[in-house]
């Protein structure tokens, strides 16, 4: 004979599970937010430059630029890296995080790439105490070493699925982009609007390929964005920092 209660304990443990998953995807919102104080805004990633030198001049070529950029290092490189540092620190496997941290920050091609991730970093990772996430000695050098790490680390602890984190990140990286080609070019935020709106549509599948991809197939060069990035840092006027 059935339990009187058993339907209740399951109503019960069904809705704190809808709890929870709600409460991951406003975490997500949350780590993914341009109000939170990494310092994003200040980064173009090669693209000031980029536009400096007239290889960026308005709406289209800004759309290319940044498409290019997604559907290569984004998807063969950070959501790969994302994926296992996610794993890591699920395991957990300190061994794996800190080989796959140090593999992250070695494939940044310039030294202003490297120091953003280090930048960002470490602003993250002076929030984890503030929002109570456990933080171990031996894991701190490495999640202070490049943003997606910290990035990896909070969307674990948080309960966001992986699969959504990758989207989240990806999300986070095209908006910045965008807007730092509004800014530069500079475009109306209509035109902002309008590059986010097609490009949207391909981080699911682009997230996908990304979680799919082999270790010994992780990693690719973007040769006109690492020439930019190198010569942005001589640009004489420059407002951004990479």
């Amino acid at each position: 004979m059935e339990a009187p209660n058993r339907g209740v304990t399951t109503t019960a443990i069904a809705m704190t599970t809808a709890t929870d998953n709600r409460l991951a995807k406003l975490r997500l919102l949350h780590l993914v937010s341009p109000t939170l104080p990494l310092g994003s805004f200040a980064y173009s990633q090669g693209l000031e430059w980029a536009v400096e030198d007239g290889w960026v001049t308005n709406e289209e070529t800004l759309r290319q630029w940044i498409e290019n950029l997604l559907l290569t290092s984004q998807t063969h490189l950070d959501i790969p890296l994302l994926s296992r540092l996610y794993q890591a620190c699920a395991t957990p496997d300190q061994d794996s995080f800190a080989y796959w941290s140090r593999y992250l920050i070695a494939s940044r091609e310039t030294r202003e790439l490297r120091e953003e991730e280090r930048n960002r970093a470490r602003a993250l990772t002076a929030l984890l105490p503030e929002w109570g996430i456990p933080l171990a000695d031996a894991w701190l050098p490495h999640l202070k070493s490049n943003q997606i790490s910290g990035y990896a680390y909070v969307a674990n602890a948080w309960g966001i699925e992986l699969t959504e984190a990758a989207e989240g990140y990806l999300w986070s990286w095209l908006e910045n982009m965008t807007l730092s080609g509004v800014k530069i070019i500079p475009l109306g935020q209509m035109a902002g609007q309008r590059i986010l709106h097609q490009l949207i549509k391909l981080i699911p599948s682009q997230v996908q390929i990304g979680l799919s991809v082999n270790d010994e197939d992780i990693g690719l060069s973007a040769p006109a964005q690492t020439i930019a990035s190198c010569l942005h840092e001589t640009q004489y006027t420059r407002i951004y920092r990479s």
